[in-house]
């Protein structure tokens, strides 16, 4: 047999060394990534006492598909319509934390004296909390019911997705080696488009891919089929120069809008667990001890910066989103730390030899540092804000107290709401447009020009162009143009008519302006006909019945793929209701408390358990294998998995849900007397079952046994039981219980 490959002998040794170090984390109730960081650094060859990684550059190889899961599965967690639903709280406060920590990151870049690239890099990695570590603490400290988190998850999920445009944006500059404006809005511009067309050509064609063969996919083929759209979507994303990480991310949001967005993440757990445990590996192999040493200064520097900057900027962006100040510095402290994104974003510099050698075991440094410091940070928030009632004056405190000063924009106005709609609809339509014609032009144009000739091809690829468009080009016309907002202003007033009629101008001005380029690239007359041409076409699309159908069938489809987790999350008691939200004016808020399989709560009454005055909540609703409950009555009962729907403050839903988790049924201990056992007993004349009938001989109500059946005489097979047979001296009967019970039975029998 051959020599075993290096790999094989480095993964024996790093999936080990991660396990046992791993278990000692999680004893220690810290964060597996920090267990996976330390076992790194002791299999790296920094560290001498120990066995060294051999093929370094193939677990970085491995450690890159380890990136490409972790942005999978964050991907699959995130949703486009769901931060758009989220108003500009989330925004706003992502927003502010972001840009005011990338300044301070640069600014502390240069004062070390470091380069501008690399204080660029430093600023990008110090901006990013991170979402695994905050969750995990939140959940250990039994902080998940308060108020603020829901706010921190919130601005977590628009960080990651800021973090993905963050990282084009600081590849762009390291590639371009220049900070010329025009080149970055550019590249932003390049990269929206990108975004928007792969999420609306994803969302029409995926969800309904898989749907229609839902019925021919088992769980492995599921997913091998996702993790096959993973990495093409990585490889297209490479192809335009894109980040890997970035592609993962992309086929993940728009997997995450499917049903079954849920069992592909339960599917990709365990394989991104692997290889995110190699990637996180790869970046303890990077620690070297002596460039701490070198660097302790600025490690410590940094670190009280992401401390105090993530708690005033933090605190200062939650304020400006419209919460209190409570809920603002519960918020911003608890984000005081760096995670998976900043290894994520020094890896990106590593890859592009753009970033120096010290910055990641500097960073990785800092992220340990405040990882472990992270329970205490959300601990000190609460004095600090006791602190800050007792000494800011009353104005000023009544002020940061008050709630909504942005964040929410007023839709009350049918103007500015139907102008939102009309400009959102004809952003999303021109840009399918655009990526039928970019699709069309680059693919289809070389081979109908080889197949057909030139002018030929132009005609024949001009032709199936126009065709592919129609339908959004009709949509950017005549969409919403009979819709209630759009009827109420034409019917109020005569002064309204005209500005409406601009709408619709400049919306047919746009779609003739697509035909006009299609037939301009193509044709080679002169841009006057093809400008009538292009308005001729528009109104024949407008005019076209099948047309309008094709569109109305398309919108149809889109948004019946786009709503779908959204209507199974409804019904499985996923979605909170829509007042959930004016609940916070009364300092009062919903959230979701899960039953226990061995909860003590289970098979009890609403009424029996009498949370309101014991628990001080109110059950708004109950959840259980899609079925939903909502307002029940005292005689509900409860079963173990149901999802409760609780209305209360944060102590009392903090209380509760603690109660909820200690309640439960004790655990068993392993008893050899409960074994079930088979035993075979032959009837004497003296036996309690002689010449009884088999449903008459008590054998499952006195000793908690039952029959298994009888041996017949001359056999070996056994023949069931009838409950009418009558048990006859010398029958063989073979019974099934636990082991004392049997024992019991065969001594009384024997006696």
């Amino acid at each position: 047999m051959g020599e075993i490959a290096p790999i094989i002998k480095d993964l024996a040794l790093i999936l080990v060394l991660a396990g046992i170090v791993s278990m000692i984390f999680r004893r220690l109730r810290q964060p597996l990534v920090l267990g996976y960081i330390v076992a790194g650094f002791i299999c790296s060859p920094h560290f001498p006492l120990f066995p060294s990684v051999v093929d370094v550059a193939n677990v970085h190889t491995w450690a890159d598909i380890g990136v490409v899961f972790l942005m999978f599965t964050l991907g699959l967690e995130f949703s486009f319509k769901k931060i758009l639903k989220m108003g500009g709280m989330p925004f706003i406060a992502a927003c502010t934390i972001i840009f005011c920590m990338i300044g301070l990151g640069s600014l502390a870049g240069h004062f070390f004296g470091w380069t501008r690239i690399n204080s660029l890099f430093l600023g990008g990695m110090l901006a990013m909390s991170s979402t695994t570590v905050i969750y995990k603490a939140l959940a250990d400290m039994g902080l998940m019911q308060q108020r603020f988190a829901s706010s921190v998850m919130s601005v977590l999920v628009v960080e990651d997705i800021l973090g993905i445009l963050l990282m084009v944006i600081l590849s762009t500059l390291a590639v371009s080696a220049n900070f010329e404006g025009m080149v970055l809005v550019g590249s932003l511009f390049q990269l929206l488009l990108v975004l928007v067309v792969w999420f609306l050509v994803g969302v029409f064609l995926i969800p309904s891919f898989l749907r229609r063969n839902r019925k021919w996919m088992s769980g492995e083929t599921l997913l091998i089929m996702s993790l096959g759209l993973c990495f093409l979507m990585v490889v297209l994303a490479g192809k335009m120069h894109y980040s890997s990480a970035f592609g993962a991310f992309m086929m993940g949001s728009i997997l995450a809008e499917t049903i079954e967005a849920e069992t592909i993440n339960h599917l990709v757990e365990p394989v991104k667990d692997l290889f995110g445990a190699i990637f996180f590996v790869s970046v303890g192999m990077l620690v070297d001890p002596g460039v701490i040493v070198q660097y302790a200064v600025p490690i410590l520097v940094l670190v009280v910066l992401i401390w105090v900057g993530q708690a005033i900027f933090g605190t200062c962006g939650y304020l400006l989103s419209g919460q209190p100040l409570k809920v603002a510095m519960q918020s911003g402290f608890s984000m005081a730390q760096i995670g998976e994104f900043a290894f994520i974003i020094a890896s990106l510099g590593n890859s592009m030899n753009v970033t120096a050698d010290f910055l990641y075991p500097v960073v990785v440094a800092v992220s340990v540092i405040t990882t472990f410091s992270t329970p205490y940070m959300i601990r000190l928030a609460e004095p600090s804000y006791k602190y800050m009632e007792r000494h800011l004056p009353a104005s000023i405190r009544q002020l940061l107290e008050t709630e909504g000063r942005l964040g929410e924009i007023s839709t009350d106005k049918v103007w500015p709401r139907l102008m939102v709609t009309l400009t959102r609809q004809v952003v999303a339509y021109s840009f399918l447009s655009v990526a039928v014609i970019i699709l069309s032009l680059h693919f289809l144009l070389p081979v109908s020009r080889h197949l057909l000739g030139h002018w030929w091809g132009n005609a024949f690829c001009g032709l199936i162009t126009l065709a592919m468009v129609s339908p959004f080009l009709r949509a950017i016309v005549m969409r919403k143009n009979h819709s209630d907002d759009f009827k109420h202003l034409w019917n109020s007033g005569i002064f309204n008519r005209f500005p409406l009629v601009f709408t619709i101008v400049v919306r047919y001005i746009i779609a003739s302006a697509f035909v006009f380029y299609i037939i301009n690239y193509l044709s080679p007359y002169s841009t006057l006909l093809h400008w009538m041409i292009a308005f001729f076409l528009v109104l024949v699309f407008v005019a076209s019945r099948s047309i309008k159908m094709g569109s109305i069938r398309l919108e149809h489809l889109f948004m019946r793929n786009l709503n779908s987790r959204e209507i199974l999350a409804t019904a499985r008691g996923r979605k909170a209701p829509r007042y959930a939200d004016r609940l916070l004016s009364v300092d009062v808020h919903l959230t979701q408390v899960t039953l226990p399989m061995d909860s003590l709560y289970a098979g009890k009454t609403l009424q029996q358990l009498d949370l309101s005055r014991k628990e001080g909540v109110t059950v708004a609703a109950i959840y259980r294998k899609g079925k939903s409950v909502n307002i029940p009555g005292p005689k509900e009962m409860l079963y173990p998995g149901d999802v409760l729907q609780v209305i209360g403050d944060d102590s009392r839903l903090k209380a509760f849900a603690g109660h909820v988790n200690e309640n439960i049924h004790p655990a068993v201990e392993p008893d050899e007397n409960s074994e079930m056992v088979l035993r075979s007993l032959r009837v004497s004349a003296y036996s309690v079952f002689c010449n009884k009938r088999v449903s008459e001989c008590g054998l499952r109500e006195e000793w908690q046994c039952m029959l298994a059946g009888f041996l017949d005489e001359g056999s070996s097979q056994l023949s069931l039981p009838k409950a009418e047979r009558i048990i006859r001296e010398g029958d063989v009967m073979w019974i099934v219980g636990e082991k004392a019970m049997v024992e019991l039975l065969m001594n009384k029998e024997n006696m």
